[in-house]
């Protein structure tokens, strides 16, 4: 079967996506509504999904992964009360579609995958998209926030529960993958005043945790129930 590759379809599956599945369950921040109807969710889907690639569930990407429904991608990015130039630190990069919408949120974005097959898929599609990945060697040569797309993106394979030392401390973290419990590495590398969007809980069911760091103490507000992978790590699940 041949798959509608005008860019106008594309276009009217993003419209139908936002009309459909966000607004009505309250995604309701105009930039973040922006960013979905912009970057291309298609771009991040293996071939054989692609005619499923704006349906309201998620799809598998390889490597026992998946992308997450738009919706709960949209919810955790609005939760983030994201501002311009925001440093984040995203644990799991995946597919890279959520990668591409924090670039698009005027972010500099710091993302950790464990696998090097997704981060290398990741880094080519962000590259094809214009967005790229900026060869980041030191803390000299940090993302700046007014930099283009293309040099907003910066993508690291490793232990995703360590975190992202050499960077931090970051305004915003977002994990897409469930912890049974907050991982210190992370909290400890979240910016007084940050915001940490997290799925806690065991490897069958979790809660959507939105955690504040607050004089340097967690406080945290459950979002919604929710099914992640396992974040696999020394802070993790082993």
């Amino acid at each position: 079967m041949e798959f509608p590759k005008d860019d106008r379809y594309w276009q009217e599956e993003r419209r139908r996506m936002a009309e459909e599945q966000l607004i009505p369950r309250g995604i309701n921040d105009r930039e973040v509504l922006s960013a979905f109807l912009k970057v291309p969710r298609h771009r991040f889907i293996p071939f054989e999904f692609i005619n499923s690639a704006y349906a309201d569930h998620p799809l598998p990407i390889g490597e026992g992964q998946t992308i997450s429904q738009p919706y709960i991608v949209a919810l955790m990015t609005q939760c983030l009360e994201l501002k311009k130039g925001d440093k984040v630190l995203e644990i799991g990069t995946g597919s890279g579609y959520q990668t591409a919408i924090l670039a698009e949120l005027n972010c500099s974005v710091y993302s950790m995958e464990r696998f090097p097959s997704l981060a290398r898929r990741a880094k080519n599609i962000l590259a094809e998209l214009g967005y790229g990945v900026q060869a980041v060697k030191s803390r000299k040569a940090e993302i700046s926030p007014s930099a283009k797309l293309f040099n907003r993106v910066k993508i690291k394979v490793g232990d995703g529960t360590k975190g992202w030392p050499e960077f931090s401390p970051y305004a915003k973290i977002i994990v897409a993958a469930a912890a049974p419990s907050l991982p210190p590495s992370l909290f400890e590398q979240l910016k007084e005043g940050g915001v940490m969007v997290i799925p806690l809980g065991d490897k069958f069911s979790q809660m959507l945790t939105l955690v504040r760091k607050i004089k340097g103490k967690v406080k945290s507000e459950n979002i919604c129930g929710c099914r992640f992978v396992s974040l696999v790590g020394e802070e993790g699940w082993r």
